[in-house]
This record gives structure tokens, C-alpha cells and sequence, in this order.
């Protein structure tokens, strides 16, 4: 992958859905060279698919944590899975340090996000969970 796939990948990560023509004209390259490049991507496994980025009004609107999640000894499968399942949870992460896994998470409301961060304290296998709600966000690639 090269600095122009660097710069394809950059301008798909904004917005998934430009049309070819405009990321040709972006980045100095014919429509060709673009759609051949993004072929290759695709079948390489670089880009393995496509998603809805949401608005930042709409994700200004909810509130965002970082639950860090102290695991019991062999429960790592099982409280994943379980996170997994919660549509609140937007990534889920193992991480090094004094916690086990960190989870990106968001809720409309604060209530509802101290159910969700109570929800995954109470899962089988979780010892402890520390969080952190995000008062702001820098910027967001």
C-alpha cells in the first residue's frame, strides 16, 4: 500500500460514499486509476467493506465512555460475546495495562449509560469496570 492508497483510504474514512469521480479529481488521478486502485484494495482485504458514519449532530446528541473492564480468570470469550451483543458498545478492545479490555460505548442519555455501564459490571465473568464519559471530542478520523 502506498502513500496514494494512504490518501484513497483517508478520503473513504470521511466519506464512504463519495463518488469515484470526486476522489479522482481529490486526489490528481483519473477515475480509472481510482476505481482500479480501490478493486485492488477490496480484493487485497484492505478495505473489507463499507459503513454508515453518523452525523456528528446526531453523535454530539449522545454520550460517550470508555469502560475499562477487569476480567475473572478464563472469562475473556464469554463477557466478549456478551458485549458483542450490545448495540451500545462500539468497539471492544484487549488491552495491556491493569485492565483486561476496554469498551467504546455510547447512550442517549445518562441514565441510559448508567444502565449499560451497570449491564456489563453485572456480566459473568467481569470482576470490576472502571469508566471514563467523554466530555469532548478533538477530532475524529
Amino acid at each position: 500500500m502506498d502513500k496514494v492508497d494512504q490518501q484513497l483510504i483517508a478520503k473513504l474514512r470521511e466519506n464512504a460514499r463519495t463518488p469515484t469521480a470526486e476522489l479522482a479529481r481529490a486526489l490528481g488521478l483519473s477515475r480509472t486509476t481510482v476505481q482500479s486502485r480501490l478493486e485492488r484494495l477490496e480484493r487485497t482485504g484492505v478495505v473489507a467493506g463499507y459503513t454508515a458514519r453518523l452525523s456528528e449532530a446526531y453523535e454530539g446528541g449522545l454520550i460517550h465512555a470508555y469502560v475499562m473492564v477487569t476480567l475473572a480468570a478464563k472469562q475473556a470469550a464469554a463477557v466478549v460475546a456478551a458485549i458483542r451483543k450490545m448495540p451500545q458498545a462500539r468497539r471492544l478492545q484487549s488491552v495491556s495495562g491493569p485492565f483486561d479490555l476496554v469498551a467504546v460505548v455510547a447512550a442517549p442519555s445518562v441514565a441510559e449509560m448508567d444502565r449499560l455501564i451497570d449491564a456489563i459490571g453485572a456480566l459473568d465473568g467481569v470482576e470490576r469496570t472502571t469508566s471514563s464519559i467523554v466530555l469532548s471530542t478533538k477530532f475524529d478520523r
